[in-house]
């Protein structure tokens, strides 16, 4: 049974928030989509993201009905005050604290927040995001923690429950793709491998087994390792040795 509520999906097109789209998709009556452009050296998700949405709107039609409309904010604000990895040319490293350098502070609260005034003009009360804290960069804002203190904040600003879900808050990439499998099927997984960004160097040259990017940057090993793992485990079930 799919609840009555409308959410709002946190979309950047990539991995992640497209198995979050279809987890939402799965469950609401009226699922609606929200990308930021906050001047990111990957900008090509944003193009990479309406490829997405028509693939899902072309190709499973049991969710169609509920994919509603989609919206892009413009954050580049945020970029501007950021000194990161992300919103600059330069290279991918950790800083001396610990957290790597494409952490962009404050990114994720601010785009709780807007998606939240979004949600209120829009009648939804439910925001989906694609935050983990089991393989990720470290990023603070990623936290459960993190989250639960949003969702209070924001439910009390914006005076009326606000729901934060994070499907995949504590799966591993590997069960990411698992997720996503048992959602919709080969053909979702095709559909992320061929149409899905999350190359934080915005690379589309290159094609791997797990899809396109440089393959070296924290955000290409994560996805390529998770894959690769899925495959392994998904091999092991049907019984090849």
């Amino acid at each position: 049974m799919h609840s009555k509520r409308s959410a709002i999906v946190l979309f950047s097109g990539g991995q992640d928030s497209t198995a979050c789209l279809a987890w939402a998709l799965d469950r609401f009556a009226s699922v609606e989509t929200v990308g930021f452009d906050y001047g990111q050296r990957h900008a090509v998700e944003l193009d990479c993201r309406l490829r997405v949405l028509q693939a899902l709107r072309e190709g499973f039609p049991q969710w169609a009905a509920r994919l509603g409309g989609d919206h892009v904010l413009d954050l580049r604000l945020l970029g501007q005050i950021s000194d990161t990895a992300l919103t600059d040319e330069r290279a991918i490293a950790f800083a001396a604290g610990g957290l790597p350098n494409t952490f962009v502070p404050g990114r994720n609260l601010l785009f709780l927040t807007f998606a939240a005034a979004l949600a209120y003009r829009r009648g939804a009360s439910v925001l989906v995001g694609g935050m983990c804290e089991t393989d990720y960069s470290g990023y603070p804002d990623c936290r459960d923690n993190t989250m639960k203190a949003m969702q209070v904040a924001l439910s009390l600003g914006m005076d009326g429950p606000m729901t934060i879900e994070t499907p995949l808050m504590f799966l591993t990439k590997a069960q990411t793709w698992a997720l996503s499998a048992q959602l919709g099927g080969q053909a979702l997984n095709d559909l992320i491998v061929e149409h899905t960004h999350t190359c934080y160097l915005g690379d589309r040259s290159r094609r791997h087994a797990w899809g396109y990017g440089c393959g070296t940057c924290p955000a290409c090993e994560l996805r390529a390792r998770g894959h690769a793992e899925y495959l392994a485990g998904a091999a092991v079930q049907g019984g090849i040795r």
